[in-house]
Parts: C-alpha cells; sequence; structure tokens
C-alpha cells in the first residue's frame, strides 16, 4: 500500500526529473575536498603543538567518522535534492526540515557575504606590499564582492555543467598547495635544512582541559564537516545513492591526511613562533623556501591558488543556497517564485538571483560604519551555532528519527550518531560561551543566543506564513 511518504518522496522525484544531472563520481569528489578542507585550520591547529595529532584523530573518531557514516546511511535511504532538508523532514516533520534548511542557508549566506572580504585580502597578499591598501578599503572589498558575487551568480545560471568545473579547478588548485606544504619537509629535510621531521609523532595535551576541548570541537565542527552539503544537489547528480556516499568514501582519508600532514609541515617550519592564521599555507612555504630566490613567488602562487579554492568553497555554497529556497518551494512553504527555473538551463533563476542580491546587501552593508561591522561580526559568531544546530538535527535522526523513514539503524550507527550529537552540542555551548579574552563572556553570550533566538523566530515565523499559503491555496482549489 503506497504510504504518505512514498507519495512524498515520489513527488521529490517528480520535480527533480527537470534538472540536468551533470555531478559524476570524480566530479562529487573533488567537491567534498574543496569544500572542508579550508586554509586556515591547519595554521590553528599548529598552535597546539605536538599534541595537535591527538585532537585530530579524537575529532575524526567522535565526530567526522560518524558524520561520514551518517550521511552515507542518509543519502542511501533518501537521494534526493534538498539533501539534509529531505532527510530532516522525513524523519520528523515539515518544520524540523523547513528549520535545518533556514540554519543551513543563513550560514551559506554568511559564508558568501564574506567572500568578498577573504578573496581582496589574499589578493592583497599576494601582490604583496603593493597591494596592501586592498584589505584596508570599503570600496575595493565592495567592488570585488559584486564582481564575485556577479561571477558566481551566472555560473549558478548556467548551472553545474559548467559550475562543476569551477568546482574542479578549485579542488585540483588545493591539491597542489597543499601537496607542496606536505612535500616541502621531506625535501628540506632531504637536504639537510632541516634537523628532524616527525609528523606522524603524538602528544598529549599540555593546557587546561576546558581549553583543550573547546579547541578539539572546533577542529571537529568547523574543521571537519561539510559531508552533508553535496546531498543537497543529489537530484543534479547521476546515480546519487551510490555515488554520493562514495564520494564521503573516496574523499574522507584523502581529507584527513592532508589535514595532519599540512599542520605537521606548518609546526616544522614556524614552530613557536607567530602563525599566521589568514595564511598558513603560504605563510609556510615561504619559510620552508627562504633560502631559495623563488620563495616570495612560489608563496604568492600558493595564495592564488588557495583564493581559487576558497572562490570554489563560495560557489557550492552559493550553488546550495539556492537549491534549498528551491524544494521548500515545491513544499509550498515559500512561494513557487523560488522553483521557478530557467527556461534552457533548468537552475533556479530566481532563487539565484535572490541569494545574489542578499549577500551583496549584507557583504556591502558590513564595510559601513562600526556599528554594521560589529552587527556582522556577531551574526558570523552565531554562524557556528547555526551549523550546530544543522548537525544536531542530523545526528538525532539515526538515534530517534529511523523509525519514521523505516529503517532503524544498527546499533554501532546509533552509537556513533551520539557521539557526533555530544560534540555539536558541545561546540554549540563553546560558541555561546566563549574562553577567549572579551569584556564579558555573559554578555556575548548573551548577543550570540539573542542573534541564534531571533534568526530561527524569524524561519519559523516564514514557516507558518507559508502554512498558511498553502492552506488557503487548497481551500481555493477544493
Amino acid at each position: 500500500m503506497t504510504t504518505e511518504l512514498d507519495r512524498a518522496e515520489r513527488d521529490v522525484e517528480e520535480h527533480s526529473v527537470a534538472l540536468t544531472k551533470p555531478l559524476g563520481l570524480r566530479d562529487l569528489v573533488l567537491t567534498q575536498i574543496v569544500f572542508i578542507v579550508g586554509s586556515s585550520w591547519v595554521g590553528t591547529a599548529a598552535k597546539l603543538g605536538p599534541a595537535h595529532l591527538f585532537f585530530w584523530l579524537l575529532a575524526i573518531l567522535l565526530f567526522y567518522v560518524p558524520q561520514a557514516a551518517v550521511v552515507i546511511y542518509l543519502n542511501r535511504l533518501m537521494p534526493l535534492e534538498g539533501g539534509i532538508y529531505q532527510w530532516a523532514k522525513f524523519a520528523f516533520n515539515e518544520f524540523t526540515g523547513f528549520v535545518v534548511a533556514w540554519n543551513l542557508w543563513l550560514l551559506s549566506i554568511m559564508v558568501i557575504a564574506m567572500g568578498g572580504m577573504f578573496v581582496t585580502t589574499n589578493l592583497s597578499y599576494a601582490l604583496g606590499e603593493p597591494g596592501a591598501w586592498m584589505r584596508n578599503s570599503p570600496w575595493c572589498v565592495s567592488l570585488i564582492s559584486c564582481v564575485l558575487v556577479g561571477g558566481l551568480g551566472w555560473t549558478g545560471v548556467r548551472g553545474l555543467s559548467l559550475g562543476k568545473w569551477l568546482h574542479n579547478i578549485g579542488g585540483f588548485a588545493m591539491l597542489l598547495a597543499y601537496g607542496a606544504l606536505i612535500v616541502l619537509p621531506f625535501v628540506m629535510l632531504a637536504r639537510g635544512d632541516l634537523s628532524a621531521y616527525r609528523p606522524l609523532q603524538i602528544a598529549g595535551p599540555t593546557m587546561s582541559i576546558f581549553y583543550c576541548f573547546n579547541i578539539f570541537t572546533k577542529l571537529a565542527v568547523g574543521a571537519l564537516s561539510g559531508f552533508e552539503y553535496v546531498g543537497i544537489l543529489a537530484g543534479e547528480t547521476r546515480a546519487p545513492a551510490r555515488n554520493i556516499g562514495r564520494s564521503v568514501i573516496i574523499a574522507a582519508p584523502i581529507i584527513a591526511l592532508i589535514f595532519i600532514f599540512g599542520t605537521s609541515s606548518v609546526l616544522a617550519f614556524i614552530g613557536n613562533n607567530q602563525i599566521d592564521l589568514i595564511g598558513p599555507v603560504p605563510q609556510t612555504l615561504r619559510l620552508g623556501l627562504h633560502s631559495f630566490r623563488i620563495a616570495g613567488a612560489i608563496a604568492s602562487v600558493a595564495i592564488v591558488l588557495m583564493t581559487v579554492r576558497s572562490i570554489s568553497s563560495i560557489s557550492i555554497h552559493f550553488t546550495g543556497s539556492s537549491r534549498l529556497p528551491m524544494v521548500a518551494g515545491w513544499d509550498h512553504l515559500l512561494p513557487a517564485w523560488f522553483s521557478r527555473l530557467h527556461v534552457r538551463y533548468k537552475t533556479p533563476i530566481n532563487s539565484i538571483m535572490f541569494v545574489g542580491a542578499i549577500t551583496l546587501v549584507i557583504g556591502i552593508s558590513s564595510q559601513i560604519g562600526a556599528g554594521m561591522q560589529e552587527a556582522f561580526q556577531l551574526v558570523d559568531n552565531a554562524a557556528n551555532v547555526f551549523y550546530g544546530i544543522v548537525y544536531a538535527v542530523m545526528f538525532a535522526i539515526p538515534i530517534v528519527g529511523a523509525v519514521a523513514i523505516r529503517a532503524r539503524a544498527r546499533t554501532w550507527l546509533r552509537l556513533a550518531a551520539a557521539c557526533g550529537f555530544a560534540v555539536c552540542l558541545s561546540a554549540i555551548f563553546f560558541t555561546i560561551y566563549p574562553i577567549i579574552d572579551v569584556p564579558s563572556p555573559l554578555t556575548f553570550a548573551a548577543k550570540i543566543m539573542a542573534v541564534t533566538v531571533t534568526a530561527n523566530a524569524i524561519g519559523a515565523a516564514i514557516f507558518v506564513l507559508g502554512k498558511r499559503r498553502r492552506a488557503a491555496q487548497k481551500n481555493l482549489t477544493a
């Protein structure tokens, strides 16, 4: 007998038929790598000294592996366009699915809005002293933001048949930059320019337990997250039930090794010196090749490569953030305007324009006045809570939501999901109540909580209005 769940899944699949399906396994693997491997986390982890490997392994065991297992499990059950929105909706209810999508959408919007600032900073470092003025010029940041969002919007309209090449190029650029970083210590060791190098040396933490646990949650939910994002594009993927899971299996060990060996390289050359958290990769290459005349040029090339990687990652966020309103429109929780497809390219043209417009407004506004900059920074901090909420719900599905989707998770998967859930709650706590020096931790916590509650109240209001609009439409057609 056909159930309501079967009918709902069939509706999603029918909507997805109109979408093109350009993503293959290679594209998915590169997308996973470029999306997850950031440019600054190896610098952050290097601040832990020899204990970094201990924390990486702990984060891999308690968060990274559970995340990969849960994503593979849920994607095989529901390989549907919208990914985690659909998973939460079918496992719990429409409201939970909408709130999860709303928090993930807010996170992506903040990443895209910050993109112009990040790209400007990287380009200024690549140009050296002549380009130092760029990162301090609101007009320059705003101009580059406009060019970036305009370019991503154009690519988004053309669809993933073009966008996947931007993501693939970013993946290759990132692998090239990190490849140079990882190989460098072995080259210097062979030349006798490095006295000792033990990349897999493990040591216990020497700092306070409270501080160490905070760093651990940052490395877990901050650095090692992102496998679920590709699931949003399941309807534009060839054989998504098989290929998305395979992409996680292939990409997961590569990403882990990049983080571990990349951190070891940073630590080998910078040691206890001041680590540039914005650009630890070019900083390490410059120091490691200081005896070569081309050291500066290589560092500049590394910055350009990491900038290309960042643009690719922002493009993935742009793509996902335009698909979430589209699938919510399929469920009539948002106006059908968001689901309208481009006649030729079959992309959600209106949703793409909306995302581009709102990210430009946020990005440019953040450059105007100290008050706006402070508000922008506050929302940016709250974005970590948004992501924590998304992951907490995702890990809850195998634990308590699997019955609704007719597939009781195995005991080992539920235990793994429980570990990931606990790490998410810890990460949310340390984001709300930081251990860094702030004038008043309680005031800071109150502000973050206020932003989070307000943002989700807005999302809940949009959901309620959507339900009412859908009910009114049904009454008119009845």
